[in-house]
Parts: structure tokens; C-alpha cells; sequence
């Protein structure tokens, strides 16, 4: 076998032969270097980009505020529902690398277009003359616009969902160092986007915004071209598994099966029901288990049911194998934890969107008497910031030491991982609500600081103090958002993990829907009392009764997800799994005999 050529999980070349004895030769940390460094480059591009989208819009293309953000949140909400093609595209035809690659080179078009918009006069409107009067863009610059969107959404729904299972493909899931491997790079990836958004939030914003457009968006343009020579340069040490067919059509066949055969009655001994493996299937063998009892009712074999000669199901749409059926159970196993993590984003979401709005009516600078002030919007960095210097304590000093308390591989389960980011986020809110109080108070009874235009008078208390919750709210991201994810990477059936990935994103966007309605719906029945709790003077509001809010709605949330962790059985550790390691364990020993 040639040195660099690659073989999937089971041992299946690129060019499809089959190679059954064969491991893929797992790199791993060597090739880290290409996969972070991508990663890197790549989200320092996108978020650089698109962080000051909305003002861009605003003052280039002299859109009305309504109209930049109605574009800002088609792009973005397209991106997300994007994501879901992408995944399916990805693991039914052209599997991880091939749509990263793709991906990688559509954002950086997509980018340069948007660079071009601000570096040719030709392409953006003329400035506003001197009565104020501001001509919108010409039908040609906003196709041009649109079409650095369009190549920009398709980047977005090829590298978000793959680039994460892409770089856990790397590592061994069958070694202990393997495994330690993938864990350390799932805390090591959101390091790195973590410091992308710092320096995006940061540096690029204000080289767009204080010195020039067109050099503030080459920039991350240049950035993401070399994320995409990163990415290829590494290509002779990836390990890529090739994708099998749509994993969806499986799902829908249990489901279908299962139905139409819900009359019939299981059998009482388990290895009745049928069960074929593929020689060629990359996912691992699962045992069986008690739950969703009612699909396994679409492994039933009955004599109208034909077998193929290799052992296979004539027609899969009237009979299913228990292998497929607990891949579908999987899935349904997770969804329920899902929920949670879509909940706990809208604590999130909430804190971050008031946070500047606070920050503009407090005291804003760093030391007494300095004219210099923070700029409101950059507060949200300190979660960031927490969340960077957390990740690399919580990899290299906090697991080794829980590892050796609790002898698991993980230190702690990635269910009691997310169950302690939810009690930080509820701990955050509180924190939220008391701050906001004193804020509001000093606003209120002691002289400030001047009033702020559109809102109403600045509380002398510095606004340092919104420090804490953010470091709080960061920590509970590294816990819950992180730990969600590489449950679903390990849960999800190995067919799968580029939707289950998409799947996390799809969850951040119904957050961030849901964030809306809530605000909506406490906005208008407090607003008919005594008291609008989110007026936009929040001198006059009372935001911290939102977050008192907000903080039961997480707590009600951790009792759900303390009873979905309790009910939850991770994949592989079946009933009858159990009872077959307990067996192959005693038969070792008596060998040892």
C-alpha cells in the first residue's frame, strides 16, 4: 500500500476497494497543525467579516436600519438552515474533506466579492452630498452584493457542519490516547474560536470602522485564503471517511417498518429478531436496548420477508435490521438533551443582547478622570475572554485531575459537563439581575454622568462590574455548548455526525428565535401594567425581574435535564450489551486460568 493512501474507519480505500484488515493511518496530533490552523484562519475570515456587517450596509450602501438588519438576519438564518443541506450532502455524497474544500474556497470567493464591494468605487453607492442626501446602491452592485452572499452562505453550509467531525476523523476512536485526543480537540477548537472572535470583535471591527473598509474586509479575506492553503496543504495526512448513502433514508425505513408491522407481537428471545451487518459499514456495532421497544418491532422476521444470499434484507422498506434500529434510537436519545441545550442558549442569547445596552448607561471608563472609554459593544468579549483562558486550564490541569478522582477516561461525563454549564448559566443570571439592580439604583438616586442620547441617564457605576456574569456566562458556554457538542460527535451514529454538528447549529438558531418571542411577549404584558420591564430608558425598565426571569426558565430547565441525564443511556451500553461484556469478560478469565 502506497505511504500516503487513505483508508476510512472500516478499512474501505478512497477509491472504494475494500481493504478489510486494514486501519486508517490515524495522524492525529500531527495533523492538527492543518485542521486548527484552518479553523483559525477560517472563523477569524467569517466572524471578521461579518461582525460589522450590519453597519457596513448602513453606511456604504446607505441602507435604512430595517433593511440592513432584515438582510443581516435572512444571511444568517440561511447559513444556519444551510448547514442542515450541507450535512446531508455531506454524508450521503461527497463526505467531510470534499465538502470542506469546497466550502473553504466558496467563503473565500464570497469574501474577496465582498472586499471588492468596498475597494471599486463602481460597486458601492456615492458618498451622501453635502445636504445630507444619500443615493442607494444600483440593481448591478446589489446583485454583485448578493452574490458574495450567496458564495459566503454556501462556505458557511459546508465548513459549519463538518470542520468539527472533520478534525475528531483524526484521531484513534478505538485507542485510549485516541480518545483523550478527540476530547483535548473539541476543547482546543473552541479555543481557537473563541480567540476569532476576540480579535474580530476587536482589531478587525475597528480597522473597518476608524481606518478603512476595503482594508478592514481584505483583511479576513486574506485570512481565509490562508485557511484554505492550510487546509489543502495538509491533505496527504487526513484520514476521510467516505460517505455510504443517505443515513436518512435508514431513519425513515425503522420508522416506516416499524409502523406497518405494529400489529405483530416481538418475540420473547432477542435473536429472533434479524440482524445484518454490512461487511463495509462504518458505523460500530451497537448492542441492543430496552427503550422505543415499539421499533424493534421492524426487525421482525416474518415469512412474507425475503433474505438476499449475503444475509441482507431483500427490501429494506419491509425489513429493518436491529443495527438499524438502534441507530435510530440513538438519535431519539439525544433530541430530548437537545431541547436543554436549545433552552440554555437563550440565557445566553438574553445576556449578551442587553449587555451593551446596560454598558451605554453606566460608567464606560477604564480609570476615573481618562476621556478614553470601552466601547459598549465590546463587553461581550469578556465571556470570550473567561471562556479562552478557561479552556486550556479545564484541558491540561482540570481533567487529569478529575481523571485520576473519578477514574473515567473524560474526567467527568459529558452529561454532568452540561448539567454543570447550566447551573453556572443560571448563577450567571442572578448575578445579572443584582447587578443590573445597583446599576439602575445609583442611576436613580446619585448624580451622573451625563445622559445618553436616545436612553436616558448614565448610572455612575462602572460598568467593570458586568465582568463577573459575562466570566460566568463564558464558563457555562465551555461546559454545556462544548460538552453538547461532543455528545452529539460520540452519540450520533459515525454515518451522521455532520448533521448531528448541524444539528447543534440548528439548535443556536431556534434559541436565538425563541430569545426574540420571549422579550416580545414580556415587552407587551408588562408594558399594559405599571411598568415595562424592557423600555428602551432601562432607568425605567426593570431588566433585572427579566433575568430573575430568565434564571427560573434555566432552572426549570436543569430539573429537565437532570431527568433526561438520569433516563439517558449513552451509545454501546445497552441491556444486553452489558450481559455480553460481563460473558466475553468471564471467558477471558477462565483463558487466563
Amino acid at each position: 500500500m502506497e505511504k500516503n493512501e487513505k483508508l476510512v474507519p472500516n478499512g474501505t480505500k478512497e477509491d472504494g476497494k475494500v481493504a478489510a484488515k486494514n486501519e486508517p493511518n490515524y495522524r492525529g496530533i500531527k495533523a492538527m497543525p492543518f485542521v486548527l490552523g484552518n479553523e483559525t484562519c477560517e472563523k477569524l475570515g467569517t466572524i471578521g467579516t461579518s461582525s460589522n456587517l450590519s453597519v457596513y450596509l448602513s453606511t456604504v450602501f446607505h441602507m435604512n436600519t430595517m433593511s440592513a438588519n432584515n438582510v443581516i438576519n435572512i444571511f444568517n438564518g440561511t447559513c444556519y438552515l444551510g448547514s442542515l443541506v450541507g450535512a446531508f450532502l455531506c454524508d450521503t455524497y461527497f463526505g467531510r474533506y470534499k465538502t470542506l474544500g469546497l466550502g473553504s474556497v466558496a467563503s473565500f470567493l464570497g469574501m474577496l466579492m465582498l472586499t471588492l464591494t468596498a475597494a471599486i468605487s463602481t460597486l458601492h453607492p456615492t458618498n451622501c452630498d453635502n445636504s445630507g442626501d444619500c443615493k442607494g446602491p444600483s440593481a448591478g452592485q446589489m446583485a454583485f452584493l448578493v452574490g458574495g452572499f450567496v458564495l459566503m452562505v454556501i462556505g458557511a453550509s459546508g465548513i459549519r457542519p463538518c470542520n468539527l467531525a472533520f478534525g475528531a476523523d483524526q484521531f484513534n476512536p478505538n485507542t485510549e490516547s485516541g480518545r483523550r485526543g478527540i476530547n483535548s480537540f473539541f476543547n482546543w477548537y473552541y479555543f481557537t474560536y473563541t480567540f476569532a472572535v476576540m480579535v474580530s470583535a476587536t482589531i478587525i471591527v475597528y480597522v473597518q470602522s476608524d481606518i478603512s473598509w476595503s482594508i478592514g474586509f481584505a483583511i479576513p479575506t486574506s485570512l481565509m485564503f490562508l485557511s484554505c492553503a492550510l487546509f489543502f496543504a495538509g491533505t496527504w495526512l487526513y484520514v476521510k471517511v467516505l460517505p455510504q448513502g443517505s443515513p436518512m433514508t435508514s431513519l425513515v425505513q425503522v420508522i416506516v417498518v416499524s409502523v406497518k408491522k405494529r400489529r405483530l407481537k416481538l418475540p420473547g428471545e432477542p435473536s429472533l429478531l434479524f440482524n445484518h451487518i454490512p461487511s463495509n459499514a462504518i458505523n460500530s456495532k451497537l448492542p441492543r436496548t430496552n427503550n422505543f421497544r415499539f421499533l424493534d418491532k421492524a426487525a421482525i422476521l416474518t415469512p412474507e420477508d425475503k433474505v438476499n444470499p449475503d444475509g441482507s434484507a431483500a427490501n429494506k422498506w419491509k425489513l429493518c435490521s436491529i443495527q438499524q434500529v438502534e441507530e435510530v434510537k440513538c438519535v431519539l436519545r439525544v433530541l430530548p438533551i437537545w431541547i436543554a441545550g436549545v433552552i440554555f442558549q437563550i440565557s445566553v442569547t438574553q445576556q449578551s443582547n442587553y449587555v451593551p445596552f446596560q454598558a451605554f448607561q453606566s460608567d464606560r471608563h477604564l480609570i476615573k478622570g481618562n476621556k478614553f472609554q470601552i466601547p459598549a459593544g465590546t463587553y461581550n468579549v469578556f465571556s470570550m475572554l473567561a471562556l479562552t483562558i478557561w479552556l486550556p486550564i479545564y484541558d491540561r490541569i482540570i481533567i487529569p485531575l478529575l481523571r485520576r478522582w473519578t477514574k473515567k477516561e473524560d474526567g467527568i461525563t459529558l452529561l454532568q459537563r452540561m448539567g454543570v454549564g447550566i447551573v453556572l448559566s443560571i448563577l450567571s443570571m442572578l448575578v445579572s439581575a443584582l447587578v443590573e439592580s445597583r446599576r439602575r439604583n445609583l442611576a436613580l438616586t446619585r448624580p451622573t454622568l451625563g445622559i445618553q442620547e436616545g436612553q436616558g441617564s448614565i448610572s455612575s457605576m462602572s460598568a467593570l462590574w458586568f465582568v463577573p456574569q459575562l466570566a460566568l456566562m463564558g464558563l457555562a458556554e465551555g461546559f454545556t455548548f462544548i460538552g453538547e457538542n461532543e455528545l452529539f460527535y460520540k452519540e450520533f451514529p459515525e454515518n451522521m455526525r455532520s448533521i448531528a454538528a448541524s444539528l447543534v447549529l440548528c439548535g443556536v438558531a431556534v434559541a436565538s428565535y425563541l430569545t426574540s418571542f420571549i422579550a416580545e411577549i414580556v415587552h407587551k404584558t408588562t408594558r399594559s401594567g405599571t411598568r415595562d420591564w424592557l423600555a428602551q430608558d432601562l432607568n425605567k425598565a426593570r431588566l433585572d425581574y427579566f433575568f430573575y426571569m430568565v434564571a427560573v426558565l434555566e432552572a426549570l430547565n436543569l430539573v429537565y435535564f437532570l431527568v433526561c441525564a438520569k433516563w439517558y443511556r449513552y451509545k454501546g451500553t445497552g441491556d444486553l450489551g452489558k450481559l455480553e461484556v460481563a460473558m466475553e469478560k468471564l471467558e477471558t478469565e477462565k483463558h487466563l486460568v
